[in-house]
């Protein structure tokens, strides 16, 4: 995918869970997680930002469930979607429904987020794919980003780290959406997600020898769609800002990253 043949719309999820408070926001002393700064700009600002400077990228939407907290920071072509309470997954449900595809989906908390690696992702999205994820290899995350613990998915021919950066490319890949949602749906029940994947699949993945061919041919088998996980070259776009530890981190690695002014307003 060298060049989108239409503009990408661009989701970004900025929901919060109901119940205890979000560890960031409570570090941060912060209505909502989104709103604390790092390199003294909101993360919600800085994803939008290298949003805006994606040529590939058209209209912007920010999807959450708090929107009070988060309008005053939205320039005024940049807009809302009001998140689903069944969870993430739900809500990109809706953003395709109401969106279509080609859709860019990604976090508010994806605070180190580089106009430079969304072209990137999108440049190496093969054209027969309906539904592509980011990642970065093990490797490339301990090179770009050492003396810090990330959590790695091992694969036999793969060992990375989600880069929380998703194109649904085409309408079929709105069934892995669906997927998606069975299994946050069952998140606390083991055995029903190993159910819904197949137990062959979970065996191999408990016994390091599921491969990419053969996770994406299980996926295709539960849902017509082809997926594909596409490697960055910069580690540090696995960055995400979960918890305090991150908060520091994320702080240490901006200062080293393009300064893109925020359009607001």
């Amino acid at each position: 995918m060298t060049s989108p043949a239409q503009p990408v719309t661009a989701l970004i999820l900025a929901g919060s869970r109901p119940g205890k408070p979000d560890p960031v926001a409570l570090a941060g002393n912060v209505a909502h997680k989104a709103l604390f700064p790092i390199g003294g700009t909101p993360m919600l600002s800085r994803v939008i930002t290298a949003l805006q400077a994606t040529p590939a990228i058209g209209q912007i939407v920010v999807c959450t469930n708090t929107p009070d907290s988060l309008a005053a920071l939205l320039p005024p072509d940049v807009v809302m979607l009001p998140s689903s309470p069944e969870g993430p997954s739900a809500s990109v449900l809706d953003a395709l429904a109401q969106y279509g595809t080609p859709l860019l989906v990604t976090t508010a908390d994806n605070a180190l987020l580089q106009s430079a690696w969304v072209d990137e992702f999108l440049s190496l999205i093969h054209p027969d794919s309906d539904l592509a994820a980011a990642v970065a290899t093990e490797e490339t995350v301990r090179r770009d980003v050492p003396n810090t613990r990330r959590t790695y998915i091992r694969l036999a021919d793969m060992a990375f780290s989600g880069c929380n950066m998703f194109l649904f490319r085409t309408a079929v890949s709105a069934k892995i959406a669906t997927l998606w949602r069975e299994v946050e749906k069952n998140r606390k029940h083991p055995l029903r997600i190993a159910w819904t994947l197949g137990p062959v699949i979970l065996l191999q993945a408990l016994t390091g020898r599921l491969t990419r061919k053969a996770l994406y041919a299980r996926i295709n088998t539960l849902t017509g769609a082809r997926a594909e996980l596409v490697a960055l070259s910069d580690g540090r776009a696995a960055v995400d800002v979960d918890k305090p530890a991150d908060m520091i981190l994320a702080e240490k690695l901006a200062a080293d990253l393009p300064a893109v002014p925020f359009k607001h307003g």
